[in-house]
C-alpha cells in the first residue's frame, strides 16, 4: 500500500535523516554502543507503570512530550554550552512524538540525541584546548553570563565566545583558587562540604596545564559512557516531569540504592572518588578489610586492579570511577589486588587485600555524650548527641527475620540504652542535618521512642483516601528534654520525625529557618517483576515513583515549606537555593483535616520566645557567627547576579575579603594526608556550642531547681 508522505510523516523522516546524516558525518562509525537488548521492553513497561502507579494518574501526552524532551536537552547540556541552536530546532520536531514512542519502546531518540551531543562536546573541548594556550586579558573589564536560564541556545560564532570566556573564567579560578570561606560557614552549619573547590595554581603555566588536564577528563569519562545510563538519563527525564522524586534506576544505581538501605556491601572498605583522572582513597572504612590490613591510606592512587591472587592488573587511571567500583567489590572471601601509588610519595605498591561484607558503620546512627563544662563554662550538664545520617532499612533481612537487621530505630535505642549505662543524661539533642530521609516505617518507629501511642504521620493515597499511621507501642524510650536540629537538607523522613516533635510538642526545633520540603512517598518497584512476560528475559532495573503524599498530625503538610524550627541560627546553606520550592514539577502545599493526638506541654509560646531572645545575644556577640553573617551577606550580594567578573583584580579583592573572615584558631579536627582519623559526631565548633547553649536554656526553663536526670 502505497503511503502517503505527509505530516506527521513526512517530519519524522526528515528528522532522522537529518540526525543520522549529521551523526554519521561528523562521527563516523558509532563509538557508542547501540541499545542492549530488552531496552524496548524496559522503555514500554515504564512508561505502562507511570501512568499507572503515579499519584497523579496523569496520562503520558503531547503535553508530557514537550517536557520530557526539553527536560533531556537540559540534562545532557544544562549550562547550553555543547547544543547549538540549529541542533535543538531539529531536535524540537520530536516534541509532540516522544509519547507515542516511549510508549511502543522506542527509545532511538535517546541515542541518536546522546550521540549528537558527545560530537558537539568532543568539538568544544577540541577547541577549548585551544583556547587555554591563548592570550588572554585578565585586566578587561568583562563579564560573563553564569546563569543558564538569562541565555538562549547559541549559534556556532555566540557558542565559540561563551567558551572564550569560560576558560578565561577557569583560568582565574585555577589561579586564584576558589572561596573555601564560604564553604566553611557551610560545614559549620551541618552541610556537606564541596569537594571541588581548587586550590590556587603558582603559575599561570601551572594553571593551563591542570585545565588542559580537567577537559581531557571530561571527554575520557564521556566516552565510557554505559548504554544503560543514557537509558536511565532518559526515562528520569520522563519521570521527572510528573514530579522531581520520581526516577528509573538502572541496575547498577538499584544496586547502590540497595546498599544504602541496608548498609552493607562485600568489598574491602574504602570510599572512593576522582581527582584529575586518578581514583583516590576519600577515606578507609573503619572495622574493613582495607583498614584491618593497615597499609591502604587516604589520600593513596589506585592505578591498577587485579582479580585473585595471580589475576593480571588492568589499568584504571582514567577509567570512570563506577567501574573501578565494579571491579574492586566482590563476593566476600575472594581476593583483590591493588596497584596503589601511596599519597606519601613512596613507590607503588600491590596490595592482596580479602574482600569480606562491609558494614558502613559511617552512614548509621552515632551518638555521644557531651560534657558541657569543657565547652560552656559554668555548666555541668551531661548532653546525649544522636546524629541520624538517614532512615535506613535493611528490608530483606527484617523480613527474613535476622536477629541484627540494619535499622535506624533499633540503632537509636542501642545509643539510648548505652546513655542510660554511662549514667543517664540531662537532655539529648537528635542531629537531622544533611538527612535526605528514608524508609517511612523508620520514621514512625524512631518517633514512637519519643513519643507514646497515636498518629506519627497521615498518607494519602492517589484516590485521596487519608490515612493515620500510629505509633502502635506504648510507651516511650526517653521522656526527657529533647531538641532536634535541622537545616534545608533535612528531607522526607526527617521531616516526618521533625514534624511529630513539633506537633506533639515534645522538643524544640533548631536549625536553619525550615526543612527541605519533600512531602511525598516513593515505591521502588522493581520493572522486569511488573507486567512480567519472560521470566528469562534480563533485569530491567527499578522505577522510583511518587504513589503517596504524607502529612503532619497537625493536617499541614511538608510539601514545598517544610518544618519551620523554633530557634534558627545564621546559616549559609540556609540561604541557598536548595528545597522542594526551587526544583521542577514539585507537586503544591496542601492540608488535610488534623489526625486525633495529645500534645505535651514541654513547649509553649513563651519558652520559644526566651530561647530566642536569649540566643540570639550570644550569637550577635560570638565572633563565628559575626563571621559567618558577613559571608553571608557578600554571598546575598552575589547570589542574584546574572553575571561574573573577568577581570583579575576584582575577583582577587572578593577572595582577598573571604580570606581576611577566616577563623583565626587551627581545626584540629581536619585529618593529616594518609590519616585514618575517625569523624567527630558533634565537633567544638561555635555552632554546636550555640546549639548546646540553647539546649541548655531549655533544659533550665523546664527544670528549673531539678537536678534528675533522665534516665
Amino acid at each position: 500500500m502505497p503511503m502517503n508522505l505527509k505530516s506527521p510523516y513526512r517530519v519524522v523522516i526528515k528528522f532522522s535523516l537529518a540526525v543520522a546524516l549529521l551523526v554519521a558525518t561528523a562521527y563516523g562509525a558509532s563509538r557508542l554502543k547501540e541499545a542492549p537488548q530488552g531496552q524496548t521492553r524496559v522503555a514500554m513497561l515504564v512508561a505502562k507503570m507511570v501512568e499507572r502507579f503515579h499519584i497523579s494518574h496523569q496520562s503520558i501526552d503531547d503535553d508530557v512530550s514537550e517536557k520530557f524532551l526539553e527536560r533531556y536537552l537540559k540534562d545532557l547540556d544544562p549550562r547550553k554550552l555543547y547544543f547549538t541552536k540549529a541542533d535543538v530546532e531539529l531536535l524540537r520536531q520530536k516534541s509532540k512524538s516522544l509519547d507515542d514512542e516511549i510508549k511502543a519502546g522506542d527509545v532511538s531518540f535517546a541515542f541518536t540525541t546522546y550521540k549528537l551531543f558527545t560530537h558537539r562536546l568532543l568539538e568544544r573541548i577540541k577547541k577549548a584546548q585551544v583556547l587555554i594556550d591563548s592570550e588572554h586579558d585578565f585586566n578587561a573589564d568583562e563579564e560573563m553570563v553564569v546563569d543558564a536560564k538569562e541565555t538562549d541556545w547559541a549559534t556556532e560564532a555566540e557558542l565559540d565566545e561563551r567558551w572564550r570566556k569560560q576558560i578565561k573564567y577557569d583560568l582565574l579560578v585555577l589561579k586564584l583558587g576558589d572561596d573555601s570561606d564560604a564553604d566553611k560557614v557551610a560545614e559549620d552549619a551541618g552541610a556537606v562540604k564541596r569537594d571541588d573547590a581548587d586550590t590556587p595554581a603558582k603559575t599561570l603555566a601551572e594553571a593551563k596545564k591542570r585545565l588542559h588536564k580537567r577537559y581531557a577528563n571530561i571527554v575520557t569519562m564521556t566516552k565510557q559512557t554505559e548504554p544503560e545510563q543514557i537509558l536511565e538519563m532518559f526515562l528520569t527525564a520522563l519521570t521527572t516531569t510528573f514530579d522531581p522524586h520520581s526516577s528509573y534506576m538502572s541496575a547498577s544505581t538499584l544496586e547502590e540504592f540497595q546498599i544504602a538501605m541496608r548498609l552493607k556491601l562485600q568489598g574491602i572498605g574504602a570510599a572512593l572518588r576522582v581527582t584529575d583522572g586518578y581514583t583516590v582513597v576519600a577515606e578507609v572504612v573503619p572495622g574493613g578489610a582495607a583498614d584491618a590490613d593497615g597499609r591502604l591510606k587516604e589520600g593513596d592512587k589506585i592505578i591498577g586492579v587485579g582479580q585473585g591472587e595471580d589475576g593480571e592488573i588492568t589499568d584504571v587511571v582514567e577509567m570512570k570511577l563506577s567501574k573501578v567500583v565494579k571491579m574492586i567489590r566482590g563476593p566476600k572471601g575472594t581476593v583483590v589486588r591493588l596497584q596503589v601509588k601511596p599519597a606519601d610519595g613512596s613507590e607503588t605498591k600491590i596490595y592482596d587485600l580479602t574482600r569480606q561484607v562491609i558494614e558502613l558503620k559511617s552512614s548509621r546512627v552515632t551518638g555521644e555524650i557531651i560534657d558541657t563544662g569543657k565547652r560552656i563554662e559554668g555548666r555541668r550538664e551531661k548532653i546525649g548527641v544522636i546524629n541520624i545520617p538517614s532512615f535506613y532499612r535493611d528490608f530483606d533481612a527484617a523480613q527474613n527475620g535476622v536477629a541484627d537487621a540494619s535499622s535506624t530505630a533499633t540503632d537509636v535505642k542501642k545509643v539510648l540504652r548505652s546513655f542510660a549505662s554511662q549514667g543517664g543524661v540531662d537532655g539529648i539533642i537528635i542531629d537531622l542535618r544533611n538527612n535526605g530521609g528514608g524508609a517511612l516505617i523508620e520514621a514512625i518507629d524512631v518517633s514512637g521512642l519519643f513519643i507514646d501511642d497515636g498518629p506519627v504521620v497521615q498518607v494519602k493515597s492517589s484516590t485521596g483516601r487519608v490515612e493515620a499511621l500510629d505509633d502502635e507501642t506504648s510507651g516511650v524510650a526517653y521522656s526527657g528534654p529533647l531538641m532536634v536540629i535541622t537545616n534545608r537538607l533535612s528531607a522526607s523522613a526527617s521531616e516526618i520525625f521533625a514534624g511529630v516533635i513539633k506537633d506533639y510538642k515534645r522538643g524544640i526545633l533548631v536549625g536553619d529557618t525550615t526543612t527541605h520540603g519533600k512531602g511525598t512517598v516513593q515505591s521502588v518497584r522493581p520493572v522486569d517483576t511488573e507486567f512480567r512476560l519472560n521470566k528469562s528475559e534480563p533485569t530491567g532495573g527499578a522505577l522510583k515513583i511518587t504513589i503517596q503524599q504524607f502529612y503532619r498530625v497537625n493536617g499541614d503538610s511538608t510539601q514545598n515549606r517544610g518544618v519551620t524550627t523554633d530557634v534558627s541560627l545564621p546559616s549559609l546553606i540556609d540561604h541557598f537555593d536548595i528545597g522542594e520550592s526551587f526544583l521542577d514539577n514539585a507537586l503544591e502545599f496542601d492540608q488535610v483535616s488534623p489526625a486525633d493526638y495529645a500534645a505535651t506541654a514541654a513547649v509553649n509560646p513563651e519558652i520559644i520566645s526566651a530561647l530566642k531572645k536569649d540566643s540570639q545575644k550570644r550569637v550577635l556577640a560570638d565572633k563565628g557567627f559575626q563571621r559567618d553573617e558577613r559571608v553571608i551577606s557578600r554571598y546575598l550580594k552575589r547570589k542574584n547576579r546574572k553575571t561574573v567578573s573577568l577581570n583579575e583584580e576584582e575577583m582577587r579583592r572578593e577572595r582577598e575579603e573571604s580570606k581576611a573572615d577566616k577563623d583565626e584558631e587551627k581545626d584540629d579536627t581536619e585529618k593529616k594526608p594518609g590519616e585514618n582519623k575517625p569523624k567527630e559526631i558533634f565537633p567544638d565548633k561555635h555552632y554546636n556550642n550555640e546549639v548546646l547553649a540553647i539546649m541548655l536554656d531549655y533544659i533550665d526553663l523546664l527544670h528549673k531547681g531539678t537536678t534528675a536526670k533522665a534516665r
